[in-house]
């Protein structure tokens, strides 16, 4: 049995894939390893590409978008290793990232979920990590995101630090704590299931860690462009599912707020 399972789900994101398994080529992780592709019925050629540089690299070949958090269950179940590494595939992978996240996930007390520091395509910081989805941490994250200086945005990335969800943009869990939580909840098509994951496996007396010792670089939604209509739709969805499983009480009124707005989804 390998020690890791790297999936990555792609939808229509040939050239960012290409550039991801490039980087995993050039950088691969010490630790015996699989790398899966799911891909979401793209229709830009993605899977022959794969399939001709990367022969070693397992496709799996949906008929129809399902979602992220479907597809990487899908990976997830037709894989056996030990930890299992979500990775988008809008990524690129430095040299040793993957085997430190590996050595942080195994020395943080309880850890069972790590997440690296992850930085854009200029190095800037992105906060990657978060407080239990609420509205007033949702304010908090979107201020931040959208106000925070890139000096702020460093030193809250600095250290290693215990912390509610890490982003599922790329995610290392073991196999165990995944399984008991059920893998992904399959009811959100993209968009807060990362939350809702790490919820669960701190429900179960899991650990969930951020930690700067692996640092990724993320481009940043190229199949769901968080302005495109679709993905805004996609993630108001995904919070009203959010909020009625979590916040059962609030979500009536999220439901409103999101309807005066012109931004309740159908």
């Amino acid at each position: 049995m390998k020690t890791l399972a790297i999936i990555i789900v792609s939808h229509n994101t040939r050239k960012e894939l290409e550039n991801c398994l490039q980087s995993l080529h050039d950088h691969p992780p010490n630790a015996s390893n699989e790398i899966v592709v799911v891909d979401n019925a793209s229709r830009d050629g993605s899977v022959e590409a794969v399939r001709a540089r990367w022969p070693g690299v397992r496709v799996i070949v949906l008929n129809s978008n399902v979602g992220f958090a479907s597809a990487n269950n899908e990976g997830m179940r037709r894989t056996e290793s030990e930890l299992v590494l979500l990775l988008n595939s809008d990524t690129i992978v430095p040299h040793g990232a993957i085997d430190r996240l590996i050595g942080a996930l195994r020395e943080l007390p309880g850890a069972a979920v790590v997440g690296p520091k992850i930085v854009d395509g200029a190095g800037r910081s992105e906060l990657s990590y978060g407080r239990m989805m609420t509205p007033l941490s949702e304010l908090r994250q979107k201020l931040l995101v959208r106000y925070a200086s890139p000096m702020r945005l460093a030193a809250m990335t600095s250290r290693t630090r215990r912390v509610d969800w890490v982003t599922g943009a790329c995610m290392l869990v073991r196999r165990p704590d995944a399984e008991a939580a059920g893998l992904l909840d399959e009811r959100y098509f993209m968009y807060c299931e990362d939350v809702d994951f790490c919820a669960t496996v701190r429900a179960n007396g899991g650990k969930i860690y951020f930690t700067p010792l692996a640092q990724i670089v993320h481009l940043g939604g190229r199949s769901w462009r968080p302005g495109s209509a679709a993905g805004s739709e996609s993630y108001h969805r995904s919070r009203l599912a959010f909020y009625r499983k979590h916040h059962p009480f609030l979500a009536p009124i999220l439901k409103v707020y999101l309807g005066l707005r012109g931004k309740l989804p159908r």
